[in-house]
C-alpha cells in the first residue's frame, strides 16, 4: 500500500461575471508515493501545487480523478487523523506559550493526559525549542514559529507530513536541524510530502522530486535523475592542456572545453568519453579524475520550465 496516490486529477476553477472563465488548475496529475518517502513538489507560482495539497487534504474536491492516503479515500476522516499538517504562513495567539500552543493542537487531535505532556516535550526538544516552552509566541522569531508550526504537525504522531515551506525564514544552522529532524522521521518510516522555493534544501533532503508547472506534471523522478546531464563530464588533469590535444578532441567529440581545474568534454556516449582520455593519455597529460557532471536542482528547474514556455 502506498502513502498517496494521485489518479488523473484535475481541478478546473470558474471566475469572472456568472463563471464565464476556467482556470486549469491541476491537468490529469497522476502520482504515487511511497511509504517512508521524502517527496517535494516543485513549481512556480500558480502552478497548481496548493490545488494539490488541498485536494489530498480533502480541502477542496477535484474536478476529475481521485486521490487515495493510506489506502483510503482523502475524504475518509480515518485517513485524515493519520496525517500532520503544517500550512505557509500559520499562526498561533500571540497570548499563548510554545507549551500551550501544543496543548492546544494535542487536544485537538485527541492527544491528552500523560501522552500530550510526553509529546509536548519529545517535541520542543526536537525542534530545539525546549528553553522556549513558557516564552509566549508573540516573542518568537520567524524562524522560532516554524520550528513549533513543524512541532504541532507532528503532536498526533502522524504517518504522513505535509509541510509547506517548513525552513522559510530559518537561519542555516536551523535549516540542517530540520533536515536532520526530517531525516529521523524517514528513518522511523514516516512519509513526508514536502512544499518548498528553497530549492537547494529540496536537493539535499529528497527522495523524488516532482515538478509542476501551469498544473502539469513536467518530470518526476530523483534528485540524481533530474541533475545529472546526459554528455558532460570532467577530466581533472596534471598540468595544462595541449593545444594540438583540443583540436584533435574537438573533431572526434561533441566538444571539449579547457579550464584551470582540467576540462570538461561533452560526448555523445560513453566510447566518446574513451576516446578523450586515450587521446589525453597519447599527449602525456596524466588524469587525476573523471566524473560526470550535475546541474544544481535549480538549475535544472529553470531549464525544464523554460523549456515548457518556449515549447
Amino acid at each position: 500500500m502506498h502513502a498517496l496516490e494521485c489518479d488523473h486529477l484535475s481541478k478546473t476553477y470558474t471566475s469572472g461575471v456568472r463563471g464565464r472563465r476556467e482556470i486549469q488548475a491541476l491537468q490529469d496529475l497522476t502520482l504515487t508515493i511511497g511509504r517512508g518517502e521524502i517527496f517535494s513538489l516543485l513549481g512556480p507560482n500558480g502552478a497548481g501545487k496548493t490545488t494539490c495539497v488541498k485536494i489530498l487534504l480533502s480541502l477542496v474536491h477535484p474536478t476529475t480523478g481521485s486521490a487515495s492516503l493510506l489506502g483510503l479515500p482523502v475524504s475518509n476522516p480515518h485517513a485524515r487523523r493519520r496525517i500532520g499538517y503544517l500550512p505557509e504562513n500559520h499562526r498561533f495567539p500571540g497570548y499563548l506559550t510554545g507549551e500551550q500552543v501544543l496543548s492546544s493542537f494535542g487536544a485537538l487531535t485527541g492527544v491528552r493526559g500523560p501522552e500530550l505532556a510526553t509529546r509536548t516535550t519529545q517535541l520542543l526538544g526536537m525542534v530545539g525549542m525546549q528553553d522556549w516552552r513558557k516564552v509566549k509566541v508573540k516573542r518568537y522569531s520567524k524562524g522560532m514559529m516554524q520550528r513549533l508550526g513543524l512541532a504541532q504537525a507532528l503532536i498526533n504522531d502522524p504517518e504522513v507530513l505535509f509541510l509547506d515551506e517548513p525552513t522559510d525564514g530559518v537561519d542555516p544552522v536551523g535549516r540542517k536541524e530540520i533536515r536532520d529532524v526530517l531525516r529521523t522521521l524517514k528513518a522511523a518510516g514516516k512519509t513526508i510530502f514536502l512544499n518548498s522555493h528553497l530549492l537547494s534544501e529540496v536537493e539535499l533532503v529528497s527522495d523524488r522530486v516532482a515538478i509542476l508547472d501551469h498544473g502539469k506534471l513536467l518530470k518526476v523522478g530523483t534528485v540524481d535523475e533530474l541533475t545529472t546531464t546526459d554528455s558532460s563530464y570532467h577530466i581533472g588533469i596534471e598540468g595544462t592542456v595541449p593545444a594540438a590535444f583540443v583540436t584533435e578532441a574537438t573533431a572526434r567529440v561533441l566538444g571539449v572545453t579547457a579550464g584551470a581545474d582540467g576540462l570538461t568534454a561533452r560526448v555523445a556516449d560513453v566510447p566518446a568519453l574513451n576516446t578523450v582520455i586515450d587521446l589525453l593519455r597519447a599527449h602525456g597529460v596524466s588524469i587525476t579524475s573523471v566524473q560526470k557532471q550535475r546541474n544544481t536542482l535549480e538549475e535544472s528547474f529553470i531549464d525544464l520550465i523554460t523549456r515548457e514556455v518556449q515549447s
